[in-house]
């Protein structure tokens, strides 16, 4: 099984850019703490180089700024290619199938990122249903008032 998640900031800006066929693709980096102090009493960091694809890859690149909270749901790709010097190099990288912005509205460490301006912003996917069939119900009524009566229970009458 290849599954990775990753929790972290953006070390940088997300790069985006739109292949031959015009899919989006965009790469970003996730700054992730090690759970251990070093020998000086600092925490160090790994830098993950990641990519996702498509939607997510608007998503990404509009949304997140270096800095930016994320989780990175994904697998971990290989790769090689050729430099231009004529030697072999490999990457690695996380294909992202899943990213969650985190951070809270009123955080100052979500380098310009809120909440009020995601809302504003993400595209609305209900316009075409139409509300004025759907049923309504009042918040202060009982949803369990056409159930019936109130049955007893014992603790010898449930299987735990």
């Amino acid at each position: 099984m290849n599954k990775v998640i990753l929790i972290g900031r953006l070390a940088r800006d997300p790069e985006m850019r739109t292949t031959a066929t015009g899919t989006n693709v965009t790469r970003f980096t996730v700054a992730v703490s090690r759970p251990f102090t070093g020998a000086g009493g600092d925490r160090g960091a790994d830098f993950i180089s990641c990519i996702a694809w498509r939607r997510q890859a608007e998503n990404i690149a509009k949304y997140c700024t270096k800095g930016s909270q994320i989780a990175v749901e994904g697998r971990i790709q290989t790769g090689s290619y050729d430099g231009q010097d004529g030697s072999k190099r490999y990457t690695t990288d996380i294909v992202a199938d899943n990213v969650t912005f985190l951070g809270s509205r009123n955080s100052n460490d979500n380098a310009g990122f809120t909440n009020d301006s995601f809302v504003q912003e993400m595209p609305t996917y209900q316009d075409n249903y139409q509300t004025s069939e759907a049923p309504t119900a009042n918040i202060g009524e009982d949803p369990f008032k056409d159930f019936g009566d109130e049955i007893a229970l014992s603790d010898d009458d449930l299987p735990f």
